[in-house]
Order: structure tokens, then sequence, then C-alpha cells
């Protein structure tokens, strides 16, 4: 059997290839021209390599011929998203690329698609209450960032394929956390901890996991997983203080004592939107993000866990993991 995957190349696609090359899958990987392929390693020579892009169909369809399962994990991750065609860009990878990884999906017979969502595309209301799980129901909320919109809309592309016959689950994890491209993804949260430049903590919560145990809950969607169903793939439920605080101790640094208060963080935001607007540009921190800092969301992966065999360790773990391979 050959395995296609999509944003190989990418963060948590490079250890998903890894742990599958690990247990002898035959991949074959989906890249664009101009992919970095620092994250596969030497895992790079040892997958095909099939170049093109899931916002080209055709291109899409030439990758998935022969193949009996995919993971589509390739997307466009921008929280902070407001700039038009940054956005526009957005939707037409994670949008139209997840609905021609369907329509391809569905025309060369696929065995099983594992589609890459997020919580975000749970969706979140303001106040934030209770336990989120599975059965959360999107609604139109000012927290919804474009980035959510978008995951929530490609997450209705795989509900269509399923509709029309399609085989496929549904992940969404939590935030990720593990070593990868300096500068990218959660590692600027790490980064900007280790120097020093963290100066206060907001009072809001976050789940968080180890992008290995994200990695190894979708292996375990592809093999357990029940048709049509989607599967949280979190870790702990932690305030950022204890965030800030497990990351500052790995690198050793001190942990930032000073809390952030809410109307200094919205007026920051709301500077740097205008400001941000007026350059063309995305701002550094904006109102949607700045209020979820202020939240506290809980979230269960107790489905995966019964389901699937899923688990997940400790943050303190993955924080040491994150200071052996930047120290």
């Amino acid at each position: 059997m050959t395995t296609l995957i999509t944003g190989a190349t990418g963060f948590l696609g490079s250890v998903l290839v890894r742990q599958l090359l690990d247990q002898g899958a035959n991949i074959r990987i989906l890249r664009r021209e101009s992919s970095k392929l620092d994250l596969l390693g030497a895992c790079a020579d040892r997958v095909a390599h099939t170049i093109g892009d899931v916002t080209d169909l055709e291109s899409v369809r030439d990758a998935m011929r022969g193949v009996s399962r995919v993971y589509h994990v390739a997307g466009y991750v921008e929280i902070m998203a407001q700039k038009r065609s940054v956005v526009a860009e957005m939707r037409r990878v994670n949008v139209l690329g997840t609905a021609n990884v369907v329509d391809a999906a569905l025309a060369e017979h696929v065995t099983r698609l594992v589609h890459t969502s997020s919580i975000a595309a749970l969706g979140r209301k303001e106040p934030v209450r209770g336990l989120t799980d599975e059965t959360a129901v999107w609604q139109a909320s000012r927290m919804n960032t474009h980035y959510a919109v978008s995951k929530h809309d490609a997450e209705l592309q795989v509900y269509r394929g399923l509709a029309e016959g399609l085989d496929a689950v549904i992940v969404n994890p939590s935030v990720i956390f593990g070593p990868g491209r300096p500068g990218e993804n959660t590692m600027e949260i790490f980064e900007t901890i280790k120097k020093r430049l963290a100066f206060a903590v907001p009072t809001g919560g976050v789940n968080v996991v180890d992008v290995e145990d994200v990695a190894r809950g979708m292996i375990l969607s592809m093999e357990r997983g029940r048709k049509g169903e989607r599967y949280i793939l979190g870790g702990e439920s932690l305030g950022w203080a204890e965030v800030f605080r497990y990351l500052a101790h790995a690198a050793g640094v001190p942990a930032p004592r000073l809390r952030l208060p809410r109307g200094l963080a919205m007026g920051i935001a709301t500077v740097m939107e205008y400001g941000a607007r007026l350059l063309n540009r995305n701002p550094r921190l904006d109102r949607k993000t700045a209020r979820g800092l202020f939240q506290y969301w809980r979230i269960s992966s107790q489905k995966a866990i019964e389901e699937l065999g899923y688990d997940f360790r400790p943050f303190v773990e993955t924080a040491a993991r994150l200071a052996a391979a930047f120290p």
C-alpha cells in the first residue's frame, strides 16, 4: 500500500512522515517545487516526491493515483491574518485545497482520508465555559479568527465527501509544540521566553500537545477511527502562566511574573491592527487573538483516548525536548 501525505515538509507533516517510515510504510509526498526539505532530513530520500500543489486539482489527482491512504496535512496557518490578500490565500489553500483533496480521493477511490483540522474549527464564543469536546457546534463569534473560519469551512468539504461516499476521519489537534523551524509556529513562543522578551503573562489558558503525540494520534485515526468521526488530539489544559513557567524552566531563564492586564492587551492589539492596516501587513497581535488570551479554553481528548488508544505526554517533557533541540 502507498500512503500519500500532503504538507509533508511542514512542522507536523515531517514528524508524521518519520513515524510512518519507522513503521515500514511506503510513502509518497505532494509538495511544491519550492518546499524546504530541512525538517524531513534523511527521510526526504526515503519517500517518493510528486511536485504539485493542493490548490491544483490535476496535480493532486496525479499524486493520488495508485494510493490507498491519504493524510491531508497541508494548510496555511496565519492566526492573525488581517491583510485581504493573506486571508484570500489562506482560504484558497485551506478550503479549495481540501476540496481538491476530497475530489481527488473520490475519483481515485482512496481507501481512507485523514484530514488534519484544528481545535480552532470547533469555534469559540465569549465567555468560554465548561469542557470543549467533539460535540461542539460551530457558532459565529468575534472570537473566531479568519484562520478558524477557513478550517471550519475546510471541514465542510470533508463532510461533503463523506456524503458522496468517501471514507474519511477528521482530527482536531490543539496548540502544537515541539522542535521546528526557528521563528515559526509555537517555536516563536519558546524563543521569546528564552530570550527573556516575555515580560507579562495573560490570565487565560490553552490546551497544549506535543507534535509527536499528534502524529501518533493521526496514525491511530487512520487505523482505528470510525468513518465520519472527528477526534480531538490534545494534551494538557494549562494556564498561560503555567505554559510560560514550564518553557522558562526548561530554557534556564526566569519565568515572567507580571500579569498582563486585559485592557492593556486590547489597547496594544487595537493600535497594532490599525498600524498594520496602514502598512498593509498582518499585525503581531490583533483583537481576536487578544480576547482569546484571557479565556481559559479546556479541551477534552477523551474520545480519542477511548476509541483510538491515544495518549499524550506531560507538557513538561515537551518543554524539555524544545530546550534540548535549541540549547
